[in-house]
């Protein structure tokens, strides 16, 4: 159900409190500053209001998954909070590039050369540069995006130095059956040896480690919504 009532509205909030104070505690543990890592509140699958619940307690960075989920979500919402902040979490089309550009701030999952040049493309004609990451698909999993490790290197220069596009970090799912650590150390090292500032790892089941490893941007979904909705 859309969380309409006081209850549920106080339900993400407490859950927002809790994890914001777990990324605290991961982060004090690894020596870094409190600040160094940002929580995204994945709302996709969400409707609106679970989203407006989130924004009134506070909380302004949002990953989505689908651009067209997003049309219909979000203009009203950061209509209402035009401070709000609106990252694209899941595999983009070519054909939404122009939508994405228009709608999100930051874009996650670009992972292609043809993708590249269709946001590059769209970056110009609309005079709009939502910051970019490259999207690596660490475990070689054939059923996920990401570009390879071993063809990150060629991507990221492509993009940052050839198309200038404005990329600043990268972004991994690990495998669900595997040590994620493993992953967070590969992708903190893809980023190092390229100069990039942006991790963008960590979800509900692993957030603490991404934090240890060095993540900037944190993606949590199920630990401040709930089970997905739709």
């Amino acid at each position: 159900m859309m969380p309409t009532t006081p209850t549920q509205r106080s339900r993400i909030a407490a859950n927002l409190e809790e994890v914001r104070a777990r990324i605290s505690a991961a982060l004090a543990a690894a020596g870094r500053p409190k600040d160094a890592a940002r929580l995204i509140a994945v709302s996709k699958s969400h409707g609106e209001a679970a989203a407006r619940a989130a924004l009134e307690a506070g909380q302004r960075d949002f990953g989505e998954n689908r651009v067209q989920e997003a049309q219909a979500k979000w203009p009203r919402l950061k209509r209402d909070f035009p401070d709000c902040v609106l990252h694209l979490v899941g595999p983009l089309q070519t054909n939404k590039a122009g939508d994405a550009v228009a709608l999100f701030d930051w874009i996650h999952s670009l992972d292609r050369e043809k993708l590249a040049r269709s946001l590059a493309a769209e970056m110009a004609r609309q005079n709009r540069r939502p910051r970019c990451l490259i999207q690596v698909n660490t475990g070689e999993e054939p059923q996920k995006a990401g570009v390879a490790p071993e063809d990150a290197d060629r991507l990221i220069a492509l993009t940052r130095d050839e198309l200038k596009l404005p990329v600043v970090g990268l972004m991994c799912i690990p495998p669900l059956d595997e040590e994620p650590s493993l992953h967070f150390a590969l992708l903190r090292e893809i980023a190092r040896r390229n100069g990039l500032a942006e991790l963008s790892m960590g979800m509900s089941g692993d957030f603490e480690i991404a934090a240890a490893f060095g993540a900037t941007l944190i993606r949590v979904g199920t630990a401040i919504f709930g089970a997905r909705e739709i």
